[in-house]
């Protein structure tokens, strides 16, 4: 049995799970997520918990038990805190902002980056160079924080770029560590 798999899941007060049909659905104050479960897993459902169970045990089995069991935390987790995540821009003339749906970068090329955001994210641009995202999907908001990154990842001479909020970049020396 999976060691992840087979810890059992706090349900908060404030959230609503109901399953059915090999579909979990989750409510809470932040939004509602729907997931389908594979036919091999099975949920109990207690007032205040949940405890994912498995048919078979093969090795690929156990490994659908232990995310399938974390993918289920995170969205009550979800739904009941929120998710968030930090972007930091590095850089001389480095700047973001929020114009509707739309989050506008300056990074140095001869145009603003235009990125559309998604609806169940949150930005908030403090400063000009600090990115705030929050989202009640974990998924959805990784996939947007690594499609923002991606325009100018943190380089290892100088140290600009965009780079997660506590993320350390180790640094070269270039031409003069050469000696």
């Amino acid at each position: 049995m999976s060691r992840i798999g087979k810890l059992p899941i706090e349900i908060p007060a404030d959230v609503n799970v109901s399953y059915n049909n090999f579909e979990i659905t989750v409510k809470g104050k932040f939004g509602t997520l729907q997931k389908s479960i594979p036919k091999i897993i099975q949920i109990e459902q207690d007032p205040k918990r949940l405890v994912v169970k498995l048919h078979n045990q093969t090795r690929t089995n156990r490994a659908l038990h232990g995310l399938y069991r974390t993918l289920i935390n995170n969205m009550i987790v979800g739904v009941s805190e929120q998710f968030k995540l930090t972007l930091n821009l590095r850089g001389v003339g480095y700047r973001a902002t929020v114009q509707g749906q739309l989050l506008i970068l300056n990074l140095g090329y001869s145009h603003p980056v235009e990125i559309s955001i998604p609806t169940d994210i949150s930005v908030d641009v403090v400063q000009n160079t600090t990115i705030n995202l929050k989202s009640c999907n974990k998924e959805t908001l990784g996939l947007f924080a690594s499609n923002v990154r991606s325009w100018r990842p943190p380089e290892p001479y100088k140290g600009k770029g965009i780079i997660y909020e506590g993320e350390t970049i180790k640094r070269k020396a270039g031409k003069s560590g050469k000696k």
